[in-house]
């Protein structure tokens, strides 16, 4: 139910016109209009990286869309800079196409190209899992959850130049502040 072959829909980097569409996409699948604004705020800031945004289009449409932006690593006197997938969305009618699973496959597969060691994210571990995301906490790594989160939602992947010895607690850009929820 993940991969489908009638991959009919192109993963392309996000561009200025579909900001009308991500945000309808982004608040349908959310069923709320915070998270919007949680994109348009990462845009606006300097933990963007416009490389990593993308969306997901099926005949034209916007369906999909997901961001890696920055965050900082924080272990003791070490500031390390890493990033983290926050948000995916998918069109509910779209959902269990394998759109959502074909966005994060792509966007990590983008952050390795960069050169970047690792994303972190919080989410639904069942989902997260089969692309290749561990629960944190086995890393060192330790993101601060909204209450309502399982423990192991706290999520990272390793990347190509991963390093083990990169361990601490994920501080999230002032951006997520308005939004957190913890």
């Amino acid at each position: 139910m993940d991969d489908h072959d009638d991959a009919r829909w192109v993963i392309r980097r996000e561009v200025a016109d579909d900001h009308a569409a991500v945000a309808a996409v982004v608040e349908a699948a959310f069923g709320s209009p915070a998270e919007a604004r949680l994109v348009d705020a990462i845009r606006a800031s300097s933990e963007y990286i416009a490389e990593l945004a993308l969306v997901a289009e099926l005949d034209g449409r916007v369906v999909g869309h997901v961001m890696i932006s920055r965050a900082t690593l924080v272990d003791g006197e070490h500031e390390r800079r890493i990033v983290m997938l926050s948000p995916l969305a998918v069109s509910p009618e779209q959902h269990g196409r394998g759109i959502g699973s074909a966005l994060v496959r792509e966007v990590t597969t983008r952050a390795d190209g960069c050169g970047e060691p690792l994303v972190v994210l919080e989410g639904d571990p069942g989902f997260y899992g089969r692309l290749g995301f561990e629960h944190a906490l086995a890393r060192g790594i330790e993101i601060t959850l909204p209450s309502w989160a399982p423990p192991e939602a706290a999520q990272v992947m390793r990347l190509s130049s991963y390093d083990p010895a990169w361990r601490g607690h994920v501080v999230y850009p002032p951006t997520f502040d308005e939004f957190a929820e913890h």
